[in-house]
C-alpha cells in the first residue's frame, strides 16, 4: 500500500537495507600516497651520505692529527678558560639583565630612560668593539676610586693591576650579555597574565614577594629557552677574548695552528667539536628545565628522548604486528 503524498515515514517504520547478501568484509586503509615526501627524504639521505663520506675519505681532514690534538693539555686549559669565562659572564649578564629589565618597567622615568639606553648602546656596539675597549681601559684612567661623588677618595686602585685578562673578558661579556638578557627578561616578565599581578595586589602582597614567589616563576617558562639560546650565542663569542690576550679554547688552537700550520685544519675541528659538545649539553639542560617549569602549564610533560624512542619502538611493533594479521 502506497503512502499518501506529503505523509513521513519514521525511522522506526522504514525499511531497512538487506545486508544479508552482501556480508561484511574487514578492509585495509590506504595511506595517503605523498611522492614528494619521499623524494625530498631519498634527497636528504643522499647529501648526508656524501657529506659523511666526504669526511671520512678525504685526508685534508687529517683524523689522525685530530685524535692527536683532542685530549692535549693545551686544548683542555683553553676548554677550561671559555667554561670558567661563559659561567661567570652568564650569572653576571643574567643578574644584570634582570635589573635592567626591571628599570625598563619602573615607575621612575630616570630608570626606565637609563635602562632603555644602556640596552640601545651595548645592543648597537659589536662584542669585540666592547672587549678592546675595555682592554685599554687604562690607557683613559689610570685609577678607580672610591669615595664621596665629585669629591674626595677613600680608597684608589691600580687599574692595570685589576684589570686581569679574564676580568677584562669577563666584565666585556657580562655588559654585553646584559642587554641581550634584559630584553629576554622583559619580555618573559610582560607573558606573565595581568591577572596575576592584579590578584597577587588583591591579596596585599609586597611588590617583592609577589616577583619571587608569583611573576617570575611564570615568566620563567618563556625566559628559558630564549636565554639558552643566548647562553649557547654566549659560548660561542667567548672565542673574541683571544683578542684581548686570553687564551681560550679558540685561542689556544690559534696559537698551536701558529706553530703548527700544517695542522690548521684538524686544530680548527678540534675546537668546532668541542664547541658542539659544550652547546648541545646546555641544549640538554634546557630541555629538562623547561619540561621542569611545564608542570601545570600542560596536561602532560614532554617526553624524554628515552620514552620518544620507547615509543616508536613500542608503535613499529604493533605496525609489524597489525600487517602481519592482515
Amino acid at each position: 500500500m502506497s503512502e499518501p503524498p506529503g505523509a513521513v515515514v519514521s525511522l522506526a517504520e522504514a525499511p531497512s537495507p538487506d545486508t544479508s547478501s552482501k556480508p561484511l568484509t574487514a578492509q585495509r586503509v590506504q595511506p595517503l600516497r605523498r611522492p614528494g615526501r619521499w623524494i625530498a627524504t631519498t634527497v636528504a639521505l643522499v647529501l648526508v651520505a656524501q657529506i659523511l663520506h666526504g669526511l671520512a675519505t678525504n685526508p685534508f681532514y687529517q683524523w689522525d692529527r685530530f685524535r692527536y690534538w683532542f685530549l692535549r693539555p693545551t686544548v683542555l686549559d683553553g676548554l677550561l678558560v671559555t667554561l670558567e669565562a661563559a659561567a661567570l659572564s652568564a650569572v653576571f649578564g643574567l643578574l644584570g639583565g634582570i635589573l635592567l629589565a626591571l628599570g625598563r618597567q619602573s615607575g621612575s622615568p630616570v630608570l626606565r630612560a637609563v635602562s632603555w639606553t644602556y640596552t640601545w648602546l651595548f645592543r648597537s656596539v659589536p662584542l669585540i668593539v666592547v672587549l678592546i675597549f675595555l682592554y685599554n681601559f687604562s690607557a683613559l684612567y689610570k685609577t678607580l676610586s672610591l669615595g664621596i661623588p665629585f669629591g674626595p677618595a677613600f680608597v684608589t686602585f691600580d687599574e692595570s693591576r685589576l684589570a686581569t685578562d679574564l676580568t677584562v673578558a669577563v666584565v666585556g661579556l657580562s655588559l654585553n650579555e646584559a642587554a641581550y638578557a634584559a630584553e629576554v627578561v622583559r619580555g618573559g616578565l610582560l607573558s606573565v597574565d595581568q591577572g596575576q599581578h592584579e590578584a597577587a595586589a588583591a591579596l596585599g602582597l609586597p611588590k617583592g614577594y609577589q616577583f619571587r614567589r608569583i611573576v617570575f616563576p611564570q615568566a620563567l617558562r618563556s625566559i628559558t629557552p630564549n636565554y639558552v639560546n643566548q647562553l649557547i650565542g654566549l659560548i660561542k663569542s667567548t672565542s673574541l677574548v683571544f683578542y684581548v690576550s686570553l687564551l681560550d679554547l679558540f685561542g689556544s688552537v690559534q696559537t698551536m695552528g701558529s706553530t703548527y700550520p700544517g695542522d690548521i685544519v684538524p686544530l680548527l675541528l678540534v675546537a668546532t667539536v668541542w664547541y658542539l659538545i659544550l652547546t648541545s649539553a646546555v641544549s640538554v639542560v634546557q630541555f629538562y628545565v623547561e619540561r621542569y617549569f611545564a608542570r601545570g602549564a600542560t596536561r602532560g610533560l614532554p617526553p624524554t628522548p628515552l620514552q620518544k624512542a620507547r615509543a616508536g619502538l613500542t608503535e613499529f611493533r604493533a605496525r609489524l604486528r597489525r600487517e602481519a594479521a592482515v
